[in-house]
């Protein structure tokens, strides 16, 4: 996703989505826009600020959609191929939101691809605060507001259970137990990876990860369910 702003009929089509849907949502004042010289236009930041918070309110189409434009249609199982070394942990002990973060970003030191982690679980915290990443079913998607390919040698996603499940802020206000922790390099990736994240776990991922009895369980069912995806995609 190029730097700059773009017109209605532009960011339509860089997010795969009706141009009529876009116009309604920013005629009522859902979608970030600014009126000049008679045209709206929207600010690449802004999008992306919308796009991250809002994914999990978007119909099923419409997260299709947007993975669709994010992806320049390849068929790269990209989620499974940024998991990092020993990225998934299947125990985690916290009992809070912020031990989470921390928990989970010790996680991802594992791979030794961190170079920053205070600024990453900082940049976490910050995101948590302006809304919870907690999604209804128990999981939630943890990353920072703008990627940070300065914190991190290679874009990497880590996988932490919490058993007993802990208060994460999801809007039906019940426990979350699943985190799935983004650390992408640019825009584009980041969005791309968020929604195929959501059409993933939306497919049933959520209750056989819970299920699973080891970190490489896991793996293979989180790699069948973004194949899946991706094969969907490309029919």
């Amino acid at each position: 996703m190029p730097y700059g702003n773009f017109t209605l009929d532009e960011l339509a089509r860089r997010i795969g989505m009706d141009a009529r849907e876009v116009r309604r949502w920013v005629e009522k004042g859902r979608l970030p826009g600014q009126m000049v010289n008679g045209q709206w236009r929207f600010n690449r930041a802004a999008l992306l600020d919308f796009l991250q918070h809002e994914i999990h309110t978007l119909g099923e189409q419409d997260i299709r959609n947007l993975e669709r434009a994010m992806s320049d249609g390849s068929e790269a199982l990209l989620v499974t191929s940024m998991l990092a070394g020993e990225g998934v942990e299947l125990n985690l002990s916290a009992r809070t939101k912020t031990s989470v973060l921390r928990e989970l970003v010790a996680v991802a030191e594992r791979s030794g691809l961190i170079y920053d982690a205070p600024a990453l679980i900082e940049a976490l915290g910050q995101r948590e605060s302006r809304s919870s990443t907690g999604l209804p079913g128990g999981f939630a998607f943890p990353h920072p507001i703008r990627p940070m390919p300065y914190a991190t040698a290679e874009p990497l996603v880590c996988i932490g259970r919490v058993p007993a499940g802990v208060p994460f802020g999801a809007l039906d206000r019940k426990l979350t137990d699943l985190f799935v922790l983004v650390c992408s390099h640019d825009d584009q990736q980041h969005l791309l990876v968020l929604a195929r994240l959501a059409i993933m776990f939306s497919g049933g991922l959520g209750e056989e990860i819970r299920d699973c009895q080891s970190s490489e369980e896991a793996l293979a069912r989180l790699t069948e369910a973004e194949r899946l995806v991706v094969a969907t995609r490309c029919v």
